[in-house]
């Protein structure tokens, strides 16, 4: 049983390194941060037992490590910690990557897999999901363009955590890495006709208003994914799916 002296001094170490880290929201997120290898200072929840008890059901490779992490404290000092408190009732602080790591990683040519490229994007959970599929598909990483920030703490959650298993920053149009950028666009050739280059930069604009001019005069070549008339457009994260599925994806397991 933690003492309340105990439950005061993680509060207080919690408060103290919030504005200076990444906010992990929920069992996933924990368990993702720390599979990909984040450096986690802290984490909290108000039912450990059930915590541990998920963690042996999905995640038994981590039971441990989490067990060790993991301080319990009552549910109003978690209410209190976190804006909301995830269903899984655990949180954690992770160290945000070194930016000049990620940028080497993101400038590194030859490349194995695209990066995507998100211009101006406006909406948080959009940004999560398609830093969710990155991960999935091996991307090299995600960029974002304009002032919205791809670490935001409801863009991490979006991601379950999947953000250290990428590069994932944001940069101005003028700075994005090299390679070849397929730009998608419903002017350009169906996709389906396009062979993607692994050192591609997938960019994707708006749902509303597209790619911007800058970006269209930027781009190596316009692709469009099959859509039927009449139909506006895809969600962001659908349309990113389907450009990264027909690239390939990793290879499959042995």
């Amino acid at each position: 049983m933690v003492s309340e002296d105990e439950i005061t001094a993680v509060a207080r170490q919690w408060r103290d390194a919030a504005q200076e880290t990444v906010l992990l929201d929920g069992f996933h997120a924990v368990k993702h941060a720390l599979r990909f290898g984040a450096d986690v200072r802290l984490a909290i929840s108000s039912d450990k037992g059930s915590l541990l008890a998920l963690a042996d059901e999905l995640a038994d490779d981590l039971t441990r490590r989490i067990g060790d992490l993991v301080t319990e404290v009552p549910a109003r000092t978690l209410r209190d910690l976190v804006p909301r408190v995830h269903p899984t009732h655990v949180a954690g602080l992770a160290v945000r990557p070194d930016l000049h790591r990620n940028l080497e990683t993101l400038s590194r040519t030859p490349r194995p897999a695209p990066i995507v490229v998100l211009e101006n994007p406006r909406n948080l959970g959009n940004v999560g999901a398609v830093v969710r599929l990155a991960a999935g598909f091996g991307a090299t990483g995600v960029v974002t363009t304009g002032d919205m920030d791809p670490w935001h703490p409801n863009v991490v959650r979006a991601a379950a955590g999947l953000h250290y298993a990428t590069a994932v920053e944001s940069l101005p149009l003028d700075a994005l890495p090299p390679g070849p950028v397929y730009a998608l666009d419903p002017e350009g050739d169906d996709i389906r006709s396009v062979v993607l280059p692994d050192d591609a930069l997938l960019a994707f604009g708006s749902e509303r208003h597209g790619i911007s001019p800058e970006l269209r005069k930027r781009a190596t070549r316009l692709v469009a994914l099959p859509m039927r008339p009449q139909v506006s457009s895809y969600n962001l994260a659908t349309s990113v799916a389907m450009a990264l599925f027909h690239w390939g994806g990793p290879p499959p397991a042995p």
